[in-house]
C-alpha cells in the first residue's frame, strides 16, 4: 500500500487519523439528526456545500458566526466543496454547455444571473472556515468524447491556477498561520481516458496542493466502479499528498482504494440509505455487508437489534421490531434512528481500516 499522509489537522487544534469518512451535511445539518448525534456516531468530520450556503442562510450569517462550526456548534473537522458541481448542473440545465466559459459559470438565482468564478468560490469557502477548501474544476460529463473531455481538463487546470492564487492572495492578506491556514484541494478530471487523467494529476502537481481529488463520475457504463482511474491519479499522485475520493462511499469501494492510498472519502450513501429503509450490518458474503432492511413482515416481532456487532444507540436501546413499527407508523423517529445507525456503521468500518491498513 502506499504511504500517504496520516492525519487530517484541524484549524480547531484536533488530529483526525485517516482515512477518514465525511458524510453530507450539505446544508451545516445531517438530515434528522442535530450535531450531537453526529458526534455521538464517533462521526470525525464532515462535508458542507458552498453553493448551497451561499444561498441559505447566506454568507454574511456564515460571517457574523465566524465560520459553519460555531453556526452549527460542531467541533470535528469540515470539509466544503467548491459548489461548482451544483451551479453548473443549475447552469448546464438552463443554458446548455454556453453557460460555462474559462470566466466562470452562469447560471440564474431568483430571477437574476449570477456569475460564479474560482475567486467566489475560494473567497466562500475561507469564510466558512473549513479545514480543506476544495478549488473550482469543471466536471467532466461522463459521455464525452475525448475532445469534449480534454476541454473540461484544460478549464479545470486553469481555475485551478487561479484558486491557487486567490487563495496564497488571501492567506497573506489575513497573515494566517501555518496552523490557521486550510488545506487545498485540487480536483483531477478527464473521464474514462486514463492519459488526460495523467495530465491532470501532473499538471495538478505542478501548481502544487495539498491533495488530489477524483472528480467526475466514478461509474463505467457497465455500472462497475472505474478503478484503473482511481489507481492512475494514485500513482502521479505526491505520497505527501491527500488523496480525496469525492462521493464515493460504499464499503467495499472505500476499503478497495484505501489499499490504493486513497485516505479520505465524502459521500451521502449512508443517511439517504437509512432515510430509504437500508440499513448495513456486517455481513460473510464478499462484500463484507448486506442491507437490512426493517419493513419486512419477519421483523414485526424480531425482539433482537439490527446488528449484535454495533453499539449505536438503536442497536443498544431498541428492536428490529420496534424500528419497523416506527417506520410502518412513519414517525420520523425511525429516519433517526437509522441514520444514526449508518453512521455509526461508517465509524466503525474507518476505525477498522485504520487498524489494519497503518504502517507498522
Amino acid at each position: 500500500m502506499i504511504t500517504r499522509p496520516q492525519y487530517f489537522k484541524t484549524l480547531t487544534g484536533k488530529k483526525i487519523q485517516l482515512p477518514i469518512f465525511f458524510p453530507d451535511a450539505t446544508r451545516a445539518v445531517l438530515k434528522t439528526l442535530d450535531s450531537t448525534d453526529i458526534e455521538n456516531t464517533q462521526t470525525l468530520g464532515i462535508l458542507v456545500n458552498t453553493f448551497h450556503l451561499f444561498q441559505d442562510p447566506g454568507h454574511d450569517v456564515i460571517k457574523l458566526f465566524k465560520g459553519v462550526r460555531n453556526f452549527m456548534n460542531w467541533d470535528g473537522g469540515v470539509i466544503s466543496d467548491s459548489g461548482g458541481f451544483q451551479v453548473m448542473s443549475l447552469a448546464k440545465t438552463m443554458g446548455g454547455n454556453k453557460a460555462v466559459t474559462n470566466i466562470g459559470v452562469t447560471f440564474k438565482l431568483d430571477g437574476k444571473k449570477i456569475l460564479f468564478t474560482p475567486e467566489m468560490s475560494i473567497k466562500l469557502q475561507l469564510e466558512l472556515k473549513s479545514d480543506m477548501v476544495v478549488v473550482l474544476d469543471d466536471f467532466t460529463d461522463p459521455k464525452s468524447t475525448y475532445e469534449e473531455a480534454k476541454v473540461s481538463v484544460e478549464r479545470t487546470l486553469k481555475w485551478a491556477r487561479e484558486c491557487r492564487q486567490i487563495f496564497d492572495k488571501i492567506v497573506k492578506e489575513k497573515k494566517l498561520t501555518p496552523d490557521k491556514t486550510p488545506y487545498l484541494l485540487g480536483i483531477v478530471q478527464g473521464g474514462k481516458y486514463l492519459d488526460l487523467r495523467k495530465y491532470c494529476t501532473e499538471e495538478l502537481v505542478k501548481i502544487g496542493f495539498d491533495g488530489l481529488g477524483y472528480g467526475g463520475w466514478p461509474i463505467k457504463a457497465d455500472g462497475t466502479f472505474d478503478y484503473e482511474v482511481a489507481q492512475t491519479i494514485a500513482n502521479f499522485t505526491p505520497k505527501n499528498y491527500f488523496l480525496y475520493a469525492l462521493g464515493i462511499g460504499k464499503p467495499h469501494e472505500i476499503e478497495a482504494l484505501v489499499k490504493m492510498g486513497w485516505n479520505i472519502f465524502d459521500c451521502v450513501l449512508p443517511t439517504r440509505d437509512a432515510r430509504h429503509k437500508r440499513l448495513y450490518v456486517y455481513s460473510q458474503n464478499d462484500k463484507g455487508y448486506e442491507y437490512y432492511t426493517p419493513d419486512k413482515s419477519v421483523h414485526y416481532r424480531d425482539s433482537r437489534p439490527v446488528s449484535d456487532h454495533c453499539d449505536c444507540l438503536l442497536c443498544q436501546k431498541y428492536s428490529r421490531s420496534y424500528l419497523a413499527h416506527l417506520f410502518r407508523i412513519k414517525e420520523i423517529t425511525a429516519l433517526r434512528l437509522a441514520t444514526i445507525h449508518n453512521l455509526r456503521f461508517y465509524s466503525q468500518l474507518m476505525e477498522n481500516l485504520r487498524t489494519t491498513y497503518s504502517e507498522l
